[in-house]
């Protein structure tokens, strides 16, 4: 144990942590607390208001693209065969939307857009997560453990803080998705006639087996029990053995009943839909068509297929190269479409001359990005160039090159505590996720007034050095927002 590590408020910040779920699950009986900064990361409060009024209309546009079946079908297409994943996707949507039986699935738009703060062009979108949009209760541990540091250790709090006058930024997401959440839970619940005994509106959890991420999780079930909301969590494969068809469209689960809001934490790679004791004649066949089978009854429903689709980084790519006049074609207003080009950065489709191009480009100022959701489907640097020569013609279409942003690093150096261990990091740099949540286009949360849907965010920060900076998949740690403390005129 390093001398930082040995420092009384140290090991009190963890065993807060470890106190107060902020944890991952080590085996199935221990855990470990999640990577943490001790102190937070500093923002113009200016530029925090501007992105919270911007995730709204990002919102309104990726609804609206989810919900535009055929141009998902035609943009989406050029990655069939070039993708296995996205081409299964594509062939399920294609089944939900423009096969016999009508898709009566409500969408429930669960998202955090991903933004990481470029020194000179401002905050650029990286990414819109749609499926498993999880670690809104994290960033809500995050923000109360700093809040903690500041009143119980302020002198070690000072010490690692990137200013001395500090006003914490609130981060209610737990509550926010939680309400949001169960208003919508309620509304399905009401327009199903069901009443008495049966009122009680049930959430439904979809999880991966054995995952070790399941506290962020279960903060927000604690969060919608609270509300009285009944939370259950099933696999895909579970699932495949117990869903059923009710009256009117209900979506039934064998023991529980009917089915008002489905979150899925799973579903956004292959294996979740891998059952070794099915027989199908296709890998993945049977649990995908379980998730299809949702799709057809009377729920709200995060990630639908299309939500998926159009979260995707063929889609982000595509929505970067439009200007803000054709981004109207998505119902947003010229003035919100401008607000939303504003946050989309630059991103390029790979083809036959993209190594050519790329040969005498900076490397890393670009990176080079699959369909694959996660951590680990990245590029970066001097593995771009042999990256894109390997690449055939059937591969192009599934890649992008994208702009990489260079967000200024912290000036004063920083604390990230890892599994026990307290690390000084020098070049300190965040990552920006703020979530929103609206149900059929229309937003579910309400914060001093503000009914926009935003719900909430999620800091991540990590050295400037590092690729991959997930908190749970990569080298990362969760955060929060200060701005600095002004003192009443």
């Amino acid at each position: 144990m390093n001398q930082i590590t040995r420092d009384p408020a140290i090991q009190d910040a963890i065993e807060w942590a470890l106190l107060n779920g902020f944890s991952l699950k080590t085996s199935p009986e221990s855990a470990t607390h999640c990577a943490f900064s001790l102190a937070p990361t500093l923002i113009e409060e200016a530029r925090f208001s501007h992105l919270r009024q911007a995730v709204p209309v990002l919102a309104k546009l990726i609804h609206a693209v989810s919900e535009d079946h055929k141009y998902l079908q035609e943009v989406m297409a050029p990655i069939a065969g070039a993708d296995p994943f996205f081409t299964s996707l594509l062939n399920l949507h294609k089944r939900i939307h423009f096969g016999q039986q009508k898709a009566l699935r409500q969408p429930m738009l669960f998202m955090r857009t991903d933004f990481m703060d470029d020194a000179e062009e401002g905050p650029r979108v990286i990414e819109f997560n749609g499926i498993a949009a999880g670690m809104g209760p994290f960033g809500q541990r995050a923000h109360e453990l700093h809040r903690y540091m500041q009143q119980q250790w302020p002198v070690t709090f000072r010490k690692w803080s990137p200013e001395d006058d500090l006003r914490l930024i609130d981060n209610p997401a737990i509550e926010l998705l939680s309400e949001g959440v169960a208003a919508t839970a309620r509304q399905v619940r009401e327009e199903s006639g069901e009443s008495g005994e049966t009122g009680q509106p049930v959430f439904l959890m979809v999880v991966q087996a054995d995952e070790d991420n399941v506290y962020d999780q279960h903060l927000l079930e604690q969060g919608l029990q609270n509300l009285g909301i009944r939370t259950v969590r099933r696999t895909f494969r579970e699932l495949h053995d117990q869903l059923s068809t009710g009256e009117n469209a209900r979506l039934l689960l064998e023991g529980i009943g009917g089915v008002d809001a489905v979150y899925l934490r799973a579903g956004y790679q292959y294996s979740d839909f891998v059952a070794h004791d099915l027989e199908e004649a296709r890998c993945c066949q049977a649990l995908s068509q379980t998730r299809a089978f949702m799709e057809q009854h009377k729920v709200a429903i995060n990630a639908t297929v299309s939500q998926q689709l159009a979260t995707s980084k063929r889609v982000q790519m595509l929505l970067t190269s439009m200007t803000a006049q054709e981004l109207t074609r998505f119902g947003l207003t010229l003035p919100e479409a401008s607000e939303a080009k504003e946050f989309l950065g630059v991103m390029l489709p790979v083809d036959e001359n993209s190594a050519d191009w790329f040969a005498d480009k900076p490397c890393n100022n670009w990176v080079l990005k699959n369909q694959g959701e996660g951590g680990g489907h990245c590029i970066f640097g001097d593995d771009i160039l042999p990256k894109l020569k390997s690449l055939s013609s059937e591969d192009y279409q599934a890649w992008s090159l994208m702009r990489r942003l260079h967000p200024a690093h912290r000036q004063h150096p920083a604390l990230l505590v890892r599994r026990g261990e307290a690390t000084k990091v020098d070049d300190l740099i965040s990552e920006i996720g703020l979530f929103t949540l609206h149900f059929n286009g229309k937003p579910m949360t309400r914060l001093n007034g503000d009914d926009s849907g935003y719900a909430g965010y999620l800091i991540r920060s990590k050295p400037s050095t590092v690729s991959e900076g997930g908190v749970h998949s990569g080298m990362g740690a969760a955060d929060s927002l200060a701005v600095k403390y002004k003192s009443p005129s």
